[in-house]
């Protein structure tokens, strides 16, 4: 799935939520959006660790 049709579909969904449009959120949306939060943090952290892996390697003369 695109990342980006995923981020509209869920910035859509939570406003939807927010502004109390729908009585509830089904099991399915719900893992989906969990699911996209645990991809988002993941990444995040991969990122930082290779950042500062990178730094690490600059200081040491690596």
């Amino acid at each position: 799935m695109d990342i980006q049709t995923l981020t509209v579909w869920i910035r859509g969904r939570y406003q939807m939520l927010r502004a109390a449009q729908d009585k509830g959120v089904t099991s399915t949306e719900l893992a989906v959006i969990a699911g996209a939060l645990l991809v988002g943090a993941g990444l995040l952290v991969v990122a930082i660790r290779t950042k500062l892996t990178e730094k690490i390697g600059i200081i040491n003369g690596g």
